[in-house]
């Protein structure tokens, strides 16, 4: 089975980012002259996908706007003989990838946003990004080093990390017999204290998923919160099949929090083809 289409639940409020994401959506504050979605996208599409499912909510319309045509803005750029802009325009949806659109009517937990997905993608696996954490796989793609994966073990996969102790109360904590750097889990418990954790390696923003998790999404439970937790109808599913972490290779920014946000933007502008050389002697000169 492959792996061809990817959910983006882009309808937080990005509150941690007010007053900047009063007006204008978490998801397209830019890193360099990119915005954090296009960044998720990006990675979806060089690892296959070809069907991307936005998960929405009504003050989200810049996303939809960023990934349609601006015919008044290619034309205006046409006229002007801006070729080298008009194709950073054009290029920001490659031909033969298509986009729909979904609004979750009130936030009710990544779960929830999961399954709203549920009747575009029917009997298929699927992969979930998160815009928030912006992965530099390098040569390979995170996803796409996933995807590799899945073809050969059709489980669903969670992509991981080693967290600090002092933040592993944030994250979905796994739990598993084995230290490779693909392991299946024999549990997984969502925002554990530090002694508590099953271990130290924690969920981050990359999910491959077969279709049995829309059906454990459908009986879910709500939190103490009123949400529905992805963590949560995971948990459940290792009881029906195998799940795998992934300790993938590369490095991932949350920007969710506005210190990873900064460390992408200075570590995406060092390696800037127009802007690296400038910027890097900007910060050698601020640091004297």
């Amino acid at each position: 089975m492959k792996v061809t289409k990817a959910i983006f639940p882009v309808a937080g409020l990005g509150t941690r980012f007010l007053p900047a994401t009063k007006a204008n959506p978490k998801e397209m504050l830019p890193v360099v002259d990119k915005p954090l979605i296009q960044y998720a996208v990006e990675e979806a599409i060089s690892a296959g996908i070809t069907e991307l499912i936005f998960v929405t909510s009504s003050s989200k319309r810049a996303i939809e706007d960023h990934f349609d045509s601006n015919y008044e803005l290619e034309s205006t750029l046409l006229e002007r003989g801006k070729h080298d802009l008009l194709d950073i325009v054009r290029d920001i949806l490659p031909n033969g990838v298509s986009c729909a659109y979904i609004r979750q009517k009130s936030p009710q937990g990544l779960g929830h946003a999961v399954w709203c997905a549920k009747q575009l993608v029917m009997n298929e696996p699927v992969a979930v990004l998160l815009a928030d954490d912006l992965i530099d796989g390098g040569k390979e793609s995170c996803l796409k080093q996933m995807i590799a994966h899945f073809s050969n073990t059709p489980c669903s996969k969670l992509a991981v990390q080693v967290v600090e102790a002092t933040e592993i109360h944030r994250y979905g904590v796994v739990g598993m017999d084995g230290t490779k750097h693909f392991t299946e889990i024999n549990q997984i418990i969502e925002k554990p204290s530090a002694d508590k954790a099953p271990s130290n390696l924690g969920v981050v923003g990359r999910y491959i998923l077969t279709p049995r998790i829309f059906e454990l999404l459908e009986t879910a439970s709500r939190g103490a919160s009123g949400e529905i937790q992805l963590t949560d109808a995971i948990s459940r599913l290792i009881q029906y099949e195998k799940v795998y972490a992934y300790q993938f290779q590369g490095t991932r920014y949350d920007c969710g929090s506005k210190l990873g946000y900064l460390q992408a933007t200075v570590a995406y502008a060092l390696k800037h083809p127009e802007l690296a050389d400038d910027f890097k002697a900007h910060l050698q000169i601020a640091a004297l």
